[in-house]
């Protein structure tokens, strides 16, 4: 999920390079930096649907039931 919105940001940040869009609070390089922590934190694993808790568990009743 985070890197469909790290895609997103970065298109739009290739739109307001493309048309020239200056603000005080953004501009394209700001949402370039945005879209880079996006992308890191989805390949340091935030963000992604796997439940620790729950897996560690079933693997736990897994490995008891064959005992």
């Amino acid at each position: 999920m985070l890197a469909v919105v790290a895609a997103i940001v970065f298109a739009i940040a290739l739109l307001f390079d493309l048309a020239d869009v200056t603000s005080d609070a953004f501009d394209y390089q700001t949402l370039i930096t945005l879209g880079l922590l996006l992308l890191a934190l989805h390949m340091a694993g935030f963000g992604t649907s796997t439940n620790w808790r729950r897996s560690f568990a079933k693997t736990r009743t897994r490995t008891r039931r064959r005992r």
